[in-house]
């Protein structure tokens, strides 16, 4: 009987104690009972041994625990990393519709208040303003000590037509 099996059994073996027992007892007159067999101490070898399989059984499961809960936690952070990403596309988007409404307010105000202007006119000014406003914001807010940008009434007319060019290709696309 293996030691597992000794500790599961334990009554069986205080019985077959207990029989083998009275067989040689009777024959001195002696009637036995009953038998208490309290423990089972098995040798400090094996007790160590059996220690060390309890230890690496419980790491084995706190091992797992800690792979799952890492798991959630990865699931989590990807999750939330989704939800700020949509919710900044959102936010992204209600920013372009918010400018896109306040370009066209800016052109049919322009073009009402100053005689003589065309819509294209207004757009050129709004574009160019625009661009010398992101050339601030890049001077201004950016950790970089250069920048080189191509610069002149050239190439502000050109970044314009390229805006506008985009511009009209996406809304042919779309229709």
């Amino acid at each position: 009987m293996n030691l597992d099996d000794l500790f599961e059994q334990k009554n069986d073996v205080a019985k077959a104690v207990l029989e083998e027992l009275e067989k040689v007892m009777a024959d001195y007159g002696y009637s036995i009972e009953h038998i208490l067999m309290v423990d089972i101490i098995p040798d400090a070898a094996v007790r160590k041994a059996m220690n060390d399989i309890n230890a690496a059984q419980r790491l084995q499961l706190a091992s797992v625990y800690k792979g799952e809960a890492e798991k959630i936690l990865m699931v989590k952070k990807a999750e939330a990393e989704a939800e700020a990403k949509y919710l900044s596309g959102v936010g992204i988007a209600k920013q372009r519709q918010a400018i896109t409404d306040g370009l066209r307010e800016n052109i049919l105000n322009f073009s009402h208040s100053v005689s003589g202007t065309s819509a294209k006119e207004v757009m050129d000014l709004i574009m160019v303003t625009q661009y010398f406003d992101t050339i601030k914001e890049l001077g201004d807010g950016s950790k970089n000590t250069t920048i080189f940008i191509p610069h002149g009434p050239g190439h502000v007319k050109d970044i314009s037509e390229q805006i506008r060019d985009g511009m009209m290709q996406a809304s042919s696309s779309n229709v």
